[in-house]
Formats: structure tokens, sequence, C-alpha cells
């Protein structure tokens, strides 16, 4: 009786630790605390290239992941989108950002 009850726990303690490394995140997913913090980063983005008069930001896509931004969409010359990438480092938490803006 005493082995059963040893291995149950053993299997269960086995269960709980296949659980919880199921729940964590992979180099290709995110928690939620890490979905949250870029959407946070991504809302930042935003809100800088808005108040930047010299940037026509409704044309640029912002796209963050794990603190890695993304810069996507149209400009009208090379200059506005450095400027982009400009207010993007700018902005807390961001890591690096990659230009894949086009120009019209």
């Amino acid at each position: 009786m005493k082995l059963f009850k040893t291995l149950a726990a053993l299997c269960m303690a086995g269960v709980m630790a296949l659980a919880v490394t199921a729940c964590a995140p992979t180099a290709k997913s995110e928690g939620t605390g890490g979905y949250i913090d870029d959407t946070v980063i991504t809302t930042k983005v935003k809100s800088a290239l808005l108040a930047d008069k010299n940037i026509k930001s409704r044309e640029i896509s912002v796209e963050t992941f794990k603190g890695r931004v993304q810069l996507s969409g149209f400009v009208s010359t090379s200059a506005d989108a450095n400027r982009a990438v400009q207010v993007t480092r700018g902005v807390a938490g961001v890591k690096s950002v990659e230009n894949v803006m086009q120009l019209k």
C-alpha cells in the first residue's frame, strides 16, 4: 500500500511538471505578459509617430514582438522613413527596429 501511494505521488509530480512546462512561452510565441508589453510598445510607437507632424503615420503599420518593432507601409521619401525609425527608437521598451517601409 505504501508503494502505491509513493508511485501515485511521483506520477502526480510528473504530471504537474509537464503541465507547468507546457505553459511556458517558446522562442516563436510569448506569454500573456509579453503580449501585453508588446501591445503597450506598439501603442507608444503609434502615438509618437502621430505626434510628429513631419510623418504621415496613417500609412505606416507597426508590429511588435518581444520588443522588436517592425515598421511597414508607404512613405513619400527615405527621409520620412529614417525619421519614423528615429522616433521609434526613442520609445521606451524598443529593443530594435526593422524598417520594411516602401517609397511611394
